[in-house]
């Protein structure tokens, strides 16, 4: 057995020698082979290898057309590029700094949340100011430094910087602004002449026309981007007082503000300024004719000067036509006349529709806003209006526009009430006169708007207050029962409501509730 185990331990011994020599030489035959085929490699000719097709294929050709119009784009982009700067702005911000952003991300929903929001914030951080940086774009309009932009890229700067194209840097003073087209001017001192764009027209523009913007979005300094014009007139997008945008579908993001927006030509044709959020080529632009309008008084008195007529107006849709017995929906609807204003001195009431204005003729709301804007300052303008479904003329004299107009209070909710057509209403008390800062106590005041009513639907909103119905003054609730008592179930109601402190007209239609 002795033996036997021996034997066996020696047959495998040579066994695993035999097979560590085969590997050996094995791997040795391989090494000469490689060096063998490496060596042979080294001395033989290069391959050649034949083309056994045709000819190398010929370039796609390229109309004249497209080629003309490829290179129109580039001279656009080089021409125009030196007269579009890089607007960068510092407001000093007053208070704590929040605890936001990044870091609040980071512990938000953690044990640490309230941990590091009270280190950050309270009471171990000081009351003092901190600096908000953000980005615009302008456009060099004139040679010696004038630079024209957005309102809102620069209006609460209290740092102004200007980067031109090779990156010289300038600090820039405000000239002038004006919210109410959401334009202003800004000025850079140079010792040399600047590029300058050119103003084109945006009287005549055609939807489907080229449009090139330029700006610097996200800090990307110049870009240059394509599309067309997707529309004209574009307005109530709730950015400016004074609205007839151009809609664009060139492609404009966050710091293309103040940019231009140029025809083929690579004249400036608008001031782009929004974007529709969340939305995918939508964005505006203003005219550059809206511009060159204010241009002058900007630069000169550092404001706008407006005609002002002092009324609140709005557009006659179809239920207020038939309401206020008219022929047609042109015309402004004046639902409010200001205190101690040129159309309170020259008679006009409300409910008047104002359908001339200095023998032109008043198609909507716009119209009027633009002209009375035109109009000089103490300039006798002669209205023609109908009143009470008969027509009459009024002679105003034009006042100057006041730089800011009272916006709405705002209020708390009070108790409910009776109900009547999806809304509660409730006398206005001594209390709430004084909690809605209201000068009297006339009318009665909205708390409840039933969702998905009538009401809801024609646009009446908790803390109105109701001072007409149907032509009919409203004092207080028992006007407002005798009012409503008097009114058949399925007939539509013209009410008149105040408004913070504007009046608007609304039509409730009974039979509109779902």
């Amino acid at each position: 057995m002795r033996n036997s185990g021996r034997s066996l331990v020696v047959l495998l011994t040579v066994l695993v020698l035999l097979g560590l020599g085969m590997l050996f030489w094995q791997k040795k035959g391989d090494l000469n082979f490689s060096s063998k085929v490496s060596d042979s490699l080294k001395s033989a000719p290069p391959r050649v290898v034949e083309r056994t097709a045709g000819p190398p294929p010929a370039k796609r050709p390229i109309g004249k057309e497209a080629l003309s119009l490829e290179e129109s784009f580039i001279q656009i982009a080089e021409e125009v590029k030196p007269a579009v700067v890089n607007i960068s702005t510092v407001q000093v911000i007053k208070g704590r700094r929040m605890f936001r952003g990044s870091e609040n991300d980071f512990f938000k929903g953690s044990p640490f949340e309230d941990f590091f929001k009270d280190f950050f914030e309270f009471p171990r951080q000081p009351e003092r100011g901190w600096k908000q940086k953000s980005l615009g774009s302008g456009i060099i309009i004139d040679k010696d430094g004038y630079i024209l932009t957005n309102n809102h890229v620069v209006a609460r700067a209290e740092e102004i910087k200007v980067v031109l194209v090779k990156n010289e840097e300038y600090d820039a003073k405000i000239i002038g602004r004006d919210p109410k087209t959401d334009l202003a001017v800004i000025k850079i001192e140079s010792n040399k002449a600047l590029p300058v764009a050119a103003l084109g027209d945006s009287d005549n523009l055609r939807v489907g026309q080229w449009a090139i913007a330029i700006g610097n979005p996200f800090g990307l300094n110049r870009t240059v981007t394509v599309g067309v014009i997707s529309a004209t007139g574009r307005a109530e997008l709730g950015i400016a007082t004074y609205e007839n945008y151009i809609q664009t579908d060139a492609s404009i993001n966050r710091g293309n503000s103040g940019g231009p927006l140029l025809n083929i030509h690579g004249e400036v044709i608008g001031v782009n300024t929004a974007i529709v959020g969340g939305a995918t080529g939508i964005g505006f632009a203003i005219p550059v004719n809206m511009a060159k309008e204010i241009l002058g008084d900007l630069i000169d008195k550092g404001k706008v000067v407006r005609g002002w007529l002092g009324v609140i107006i709005q557009s006659i849709t179809p239920d207020l036509k038939e309401s206020f017995g008219l022929e047609t929906e042109e015309g402004a609807l004046v639902s409010d006349v200001l205190k101690d204003s040129p159309a309170e001195k020259a008679g006009i009431k409300r409910g008047d529709v104002i359908v001339t204005f200095g023998g032109q003729k008043v198609e909507d709301v716009r119209e009027l806003q633009r002209t009375a804007a035109k109009a000089k300052v103490n300039e006798i303008i002669r209205l023609e209006i109908i009143r009470n479904k008969k027509p009459l003329s009024l002679e105003v004299k034009i006042g100057e526009m006041p730089r800011e107009l009272p916006l709405e209070e705002e209020g708390k909710s009070v108790d409910e009430a009776e109900l009547w057509l999806g809304i509660k209403v409730q006398e206005i008390t001594p209390d709430l006169a004084l909690q809605f800062n209201l000068s009297d106590r006339q009318g009665v005041i909205v708390t409840h708007v039933e969702f998905d009513s009538p009401a809801e639907l024609a646009g009446i909103k908790a803390r109105d207050i109701i001072l007409e119905i149907n032509g009919r003054g409203i004092k207080n609730p028992t006007d407002y029962d005798e009012a409503i008592k008097s009114f058949k179930k399925d007939a539509k109601v013209t009410v008149l409501i105040k408004r913070g402190v504007y009046t608007t007209f609304l039509v409730i239609k009974p039979e509109s509730k779902k």
